[in-house]
């Protein structure tokens, strides 16, 4: 696997390093000791599986508060997906900063998502299906969300949203002052 540090701090794009030959090829998606080395959590409570009808749908953008804090491995296995993540850490030096990425069936490729970080994403074509294995047991006490057109945030999606979730709609816009998220 090829790790490549995204803007955001801790929040890797990972690409597979294929073995290619008459048959097809092989590659490792996931290893414990690697994720280890690269200083990530290589914790799978769970794995999700989410199917989305219409190009342009958007999912999220939801987080998991302390105790329950998840960190994701995402891959889209059909079709394609824009991801979009987050910092809502606030010590980071990238607090409130977001980061998004292609990723499609055909490019194999995955983004590690830290704990504490915002996650979502748009489907970009019909019929997309994207993976998520998560770090720890869903908690629906501890989750909480962002408005995927936040005006403080300035996330660009690449459609105009055709579906999303009432729930997804209704996050509260964040209030920031001086820098600081009220």
């Amino acid at each position: 696997m090829q790790f490549t540090e995204t803007p955001l701090k801790d929040a890797f794009v990972i690409d597979l390093e294929k073995r290619s030959d008459n048959r097809g090829f092989f590659a490792r998606a996931f290893c414990g000791r690697e994720f280890e080395e690269h200083g990530l959590k290589p914790v799978i409570a769970q794995c999700n599986l989410s199917f989305n009808h219409k190009r342009g749908t958007l999912r999220g953008m939801h987080y998991q508060l302390p105790p329950a804090t998840e960190t994701k491995l995402v891959r889209c296995t059909r079709g394609a997906i824009y991801d979009v993540i987050v910092d809502m850490r606030p010590d980071s030096p990238t607090y409130l900063q977001h980061f998004g990425v292609e990723l499609t069936a055909d490019n194999y490729r995955m983004l590690y998502v830290p704990d504490l970080f915002a996650h979502g994403y748009q489907t970009l074509t019909d019929d997309a299906e994207v993976t998520y294995s998560v770090g720890e047991f869903y908690a629906p006490g501890y989750e909480q969300g962002l408005r995927y057109d936040d005006p403080a945030l300035g996330i660009e999606w690449p459609l105009p949203v055709s579906e999303i979730s009432a729930k997804d709609v209704a996050w509260e816009l964040l209030q920031i002052s001086a820098g600081v998220k009220a």
